[in-house]
This record gives structure tokens, C-alpha cells and sequence, in this order.
């Protein structure tokens, strides 16, 4: 495939107007690098289309640089959906450093958004400068399979209302964005590691995380058909599995590390000799703590106006084995582990590729692995308590 390339000059700036670098008939090469520029570093640098070709010799323009007419956040109102939750939280705290005018969290009950007309109340009620889209109904593996149909449906719904009612809520205010979190899940099953955004179209997702991952992938899709008909400024962010304090450790809809947090500490505060864990342990895990996500999704809502996809993550992999081991020793956990290979492994690898992250948001994880484990053991531990009434109560 020949790559169309645009040649950027240090020396002025690039009006408003979006510049698209090419078209592709196929939606993976489509899904690449459709971002404006406004400022080039110095010199001329080629800024390739497809994003398999960004390398350190394609080089992107580096810190301090606005894509797509950057957004000054101080000031504005913005609208978190999902922003009581366990990612939410981080956003809030992000956006009140940022210096935001005011943050607008809805609840369930007041906007149940998998409804159109909730969706519609949401723009007229509260007029944002930017929504942010965290809101997402996901579990483990477990709850995935037994949910499989209600996850497509309910991702898919609130996402394909809230961007039609960006839409029409742009048309009166130009300068609108809105920010959609994907998954990790809608990568192909057999993706080769590290998973690179190109790679986003390369096979099926895995089984048991398929209708959830096509859902969020499908709103990509969305925001990207919306950006070029309608001039929709958006971005659309993939994290890799998060973990942090205020996590959800609900024993069947948590995901692997605040799951195993909650069997290792229950197991030494019962004195029980052993745990138990689904399949093999072969799989491998990536793992960003919840305030590193954050700011790389703040990061991209500030200097992004195009669904170009990004990976959010820290390029570190472990597999569910070692990390099984790891938080049994943080925890004080001594006994035996017990796998039971019966049960799904899920995805064989996971471990992503950030380079884009890097290059276009100068964004890169500032906490590492054991001191994020760390935090979250000590606060669930903290709150154990009240987190096994609220259970009972519900």
C-alpha cells in the first residue's frame, strides 16, 4: 500500500480545518493518523498515514504541541458519565488540578443513559463544553459470560446516544469535544504482543469479551464516521486493565487484581490454607494504575479532536501466574495456590505498544507495579469492611 505522507513546516501554524492525511478502503488502515497539527517542531518532518509506519523515523511532533486546536480546560464544564466510579474518581481529581469551571457527574437514576431521551436531557439539562465517557456495564470473565448480550446492548446503546446528541449538541457550540473509553478487549484474540493500534482490525476478539470489545469498538466507528461528516471533534483512548483504590471488588463482576486481592486477604484474616484461581495461570496480564489513566485520558481530551485510536498502558507484562504469586507475598497470603484448568484463561496475552501515547500526548505511567499494588491491598484492607456490608445491603 503506497503511504501518503504531509509535509508540516516548523514555521507557521495549520488552520482549524482538519487535515486528512488519506483515505483507505479498509477500516484498520483508516483507523491511523487523521489528527490536525497546529504547530511543528522545527525543520519539515513527514507525518506518515498509517499508524503501522510511526516510528522514531516518522517522527511526531513532541511535547507541547496542540492537535486538532487544543482545548484550554480551565473553565469549562464537563460532563463525566461513569465519573462516581472507580476511573471517575481519578478523572475528577485530573480535571480539578486542570483548573475546570465546573464537573457534572449523572447519576443512574437521573439519566440512565442506554435511553435516548436520558441522553437527550443529559445535553439540555447541563450544556458541557466536553463530555468524557467512562460509563461502561462490564465484569470478569464470569460476568461477561453470563452477560453477554446485556453488555453489547447497554454499551452500544449509551454510546450511540450520547454521540448523536454530540452532534447535534456541536452544531451550536463549535468547540465541543467529546471523549469516548474503549477497551482492551476489542483487540483480535491472537493480536501479536505488543498490541499496536493498527492491529485493532486484524482478527475476532476473544470469545468470552467479545460483545462488550465490539460494542466499544463500534463507537470508534461511530466517532470516526461523525468526525468526517459532521466535523465532531472527538478522541477515543484504549486503557489496559486498570487496578487502583476504589477498584470494584465485588467477587463475581471484579476483574483479576482487586478479585485476587480479595480471595488473598479473606484467605489470611480466615486462616485458610489455600485459595483457588480460574485456569491455568498461563495468561499474561498489562496493568495501569487508575491515576495514570486519568491523566492520559485528560492529556488526550487537551490535545486531540480525532478518533485516532491510543493505547493507554505501561508496556509491562506478567502473566496471571507470577501475579497470582506477587500479591499472595504483598498480601501475607503463605499457603497453596490451586488452579483450576477448567476454567477460561480469557485472552492468551495482553501487552501494549504505547509509543503513540508517548509521541503524540507526552503521556507515559509514572507508577510501577508493586507500589500501585501496594496502595490498593492497603485500601482495601482499609475499607473491607464497608465494602462487604454495601454487598449485603445490595
Amino acid at each position: 500500500m503506497r503511504k501518503q505522507g504531509l509535509m508540516v513546516s516548523g514555521q507557521g501554524s495549520i488552520g482549524p480545518s482538519r487535515l486528512r492525511l488519506a483515505e483507505f478502503p479498509h477500516p484498520r488502515d483508516r483507523f491511523s493518523i487523521q489528527s490536525d497539527v497546529l504547530h511543528a517542531s522545527s525543520g519539515f518532518h513527514r507525518l506518515w498515514a498509517d499508524g503501522r509506519s510511526m516510528t522514531k523515523g516518522n517522527r511526531w511532533v513532541r511535547a507541547g504541541t496542540s492537535f486538532g486546536g487544543g482545548m484550554d480546560l480551565q473553565g469549562r464544564k464537563v460532563v463525566i458519565t461513569g465519573g462516581a466510579g472507580f476511573l471517575g474518581r481519578a478523572v475528577q481529581q485530573t480535571l480539578k488540578e486542570r483548573g475546570v469551571g465546573e464537573i457534572v457527574i449523572p447519576r443512574k437514576k437521573d439519566y440512565d443513559l442506554v435511553h435516548e431521551e436520558a441522553a437527550i436531557r443529559l445535553y439540555k439539562d447541563h450544556d458541557p463544553d466536553l463530555v468524557l465517557h467512562l460509563a461502561a456495564e462490564v465484569g470478569g470473565i464470569g460476568a461477561n459470560q453470563d452477560n453477554p448480550g446485556r453488555y453489547f446492548f447497554a454499551n452500544m446503546a449509551m454510546s450511540l446516544h450520547l454521540i448523536e446528541q454530540a452532534r447535534i449538541h456541536a452544531e451550536a457550540h463549535p468547540d465541543f469535544k467529546f471523549v469516548q473509553v474503549g477497551t482492551i478487549c476489542a483487540y483480535p484474540k491472537f493480536t501479536p504482543v505488543p498490541f499496536k493500534e493498527a492491529d485493532l482490525w486484524a482478527g475476532y476478539p476473544e470469545e468470552t469479551n467479545a460483545p462488550y470489545g465490539i460494542a466499544k469498538k463500534a463507537a470508534m466507528v461511530m466517532l470516526d464516521g461523525y468526525r468526517r461528516q459532521y466535523g465532531l471533534a472527538s478522541a477515543y483512548v484504549l486503557p489496559v486493565n486498570l487496578y487502583g483504590p476504589f477498584d470494584n471488588f465485588h467477587p463475581h463482576t471484579s476483574h483479576v487484581i482487586p478479585a485476587l486481592i480479595r480471595k488473598c486477604v479473606s484467605a489470611v484474616d480466615e486462616g485458610r490454607d489455600h485459595i483457588e484461581c480460574w485456569g491455568t495461570g498461563s495468561a499474561s496480564r498489562e496493568f495501569l494504575y487508575v491515576d495514570d489513566c486519568a491523566a492520559g485520558l485528560v492529556r488526550t481530551a487537551e490535545v486531540l479532536d480525532d478518533p485516532t485510536p491510543i493505547n493507554l498502558g505501561t508496556c509491562m507484562e506478567i502473566t496471571i501466574r507470577s501475579l497470582v504469586e506477587l500479591i499472595a507475598r504483598l498480601s501475607g497470603f503463605e499457603g497453596e495456590i490451586r488452579w483450576d484448568p477448567t476454567k477460561p484463561d480469557g485472552q492468551p496475552r495482553r501487552c501494549l505498544d504505547t509509543s503513540r501515547a508517548e509521541q503524540v500526548l507526552d503521556w507515559k505511567a509514572q507508577v510501577d507495579f508493586e507500589t500501585g499494588l501496594r496502595r490498593t491491598i492497603e485500601w482495601y484492607r482499609e475499607n473491607q469492611s464497608q465494602i462487604i456490608a454495601s454487598e449485603t445491603v445490595n
